[in-house]
């Protein structure tokens, strides 16, 4: 027992130092990112409460897949979302769902600069009467989970019944800091003795404190997208708290030397510092596999795990 004990703490003890190299390095390019381009770093302490509230649009906003730029980098991200079959033209039954996606770094929750902004505009836009898509900060998990809680109390009494939570639909998903927050968030849903249908982690970039390796019982279904170049890389794997309970999609790697993504929501700088961080972020490939899966899970009697999503994903032409 003591010989566990022990391996586990140098376990942990690694987990921390290789985060905290991580936060240290994350911390230089953000800095190189605010001399050319101080918007692409700014955080949300320099904005109000009002601002730091998660993005939900309007309904004036352009839609995603309507004469799209696909020239342009956070558009080009979604080239093969947009030729997707969505579900509201199929005779499938849906269901009601909540989808939660957390920015990485230092990024507001309404740039729309960067794809996981966007893919719920996108979301909302396909599916109106069916799925509540937001986005947040990723050091604003607290009003991450305050809304999830309000969304799913749907009598409004404050108290959430055994009924509400068994109804639960909930979709997690992050890029960065963004993923390894979208863990935490499904942890302290757990605890409540809410389920969560499914967690994605695109390039999961350890934050001291959480614990993005371990996906918690109370997940059905999880996939991690990672690349290892670069000075930030994702996590290379993630595995089950109980193997009976949650189903490990994949650990997929994306390798980008001999294809190129554009990047060019992000400056000049960050894409040469830290370029295979930001294209696994705009990778088609890879949002075309989050919205395979985000669709498996709105069809009713159908799970991610059990659908028949090609995850080997071959070079895009």
């Amino acid at each position: 027992m003591e010989v566990v004990r022990a391996k586990q703490q140098a376990a942990d003890k690694r987990d921390y130092m290789r985060g905290y190299r991580k936060l240290v390095a994350l911390l230089l390019i953000l800095a190189a990112m605010a001399l050319v381009h101080p918007d692409s770093a700014r955080g949300q302490a320099n904005v109000t409460s009002d601002e730091a509230n998660s993005h939900v649009g309007n309904a004036k906003q352009r839609p995603v897949c309507e004469e799209p730029n696909f020239d342009h980098g956070v558009e080009a991200a979604f080239r093969l979302v947009c030729r997707r079959e969505f579900l509201g033209t199929t005779k499938v039954t849906l269901r009601n769902a909540i989808v939660i996606g957390f920015v990485g770094g230092f990024v507001r929750s309404d740039d729309v600069r960067h794809p996981e902004v966007l893919f719920a505009t996108l979301l909302r836009q396909r599916y109106p009467s069916i799925v509540h898509a937001e986005v947040f900060a990723n050091h604003d998990g607290r009003n991450a989970l305050r809304r999830v809680l309000h969304l799913l109390d749907t009598d409004n009494d404050g108290v959430l019944t055994a009924d509400e939570k068994k109804q639960a639909s909930i979709i997690i998903y992050g890029h960065s800091w963004g993923a390894s927050q979208a863990v935490t968030l499904a942890r302290e849903l757990g605890e409540q003795g809410i389920p969560v249908l499914l967690t994605i982690q695109v390039d999961s970039v350890h934050k001291p404190g959480h614990k993005d390796s371990t996906i918690p019982s109370n997940v059905r279904s999880a996939v991690n997208f990672y690349q290892l170049k670069g000075p930030i890389h994702g996590r290379p794997r993630i595995r089950a708290a109980d193997p009976d309970r949650t189903s490990i999609i994949g650990n997929i790697e994306m390798k980008y030397q001999n294809r190129q993504i554009n990047c060019d929501n992000y400056p000049w700088l960050a894409r040469h510092l830290n370029r295979p961080h930001h294209e696994i972020e705009n990778d088609p490939q890879v949002w075309e596999q989050i919205a395979a899966l985000i669709d498996s899970e709105l069809s009713t009697g159908t799970s991610a795990v059990e659908a028949s999503v090609p995850l080997n994903l071959l070079p895009v032409k």
